[in-house]
């Protein structure tokens, strides 16, 4: 278990991967509303 384990996070870092050991952050998208409130505010 460690650098070469695919299933750990430290192998998932080493690797480069992603999966359940080691999640991504989600970028959240712009909705309709503060898409709005940007352009009025220029």
């Amino acid at each position: 278990m460690g650098k070469g384990d695919k299933k750990t996070r430290r192998g998932k870092i080493i690797n480069g991967t992603y999966g359940v050991r080691r999640r991504r952050k989600i970028k959240k998208k712009p909705t309709v509303e503060e898409k709005i409130s940007v352009s009025s505010k220029k």
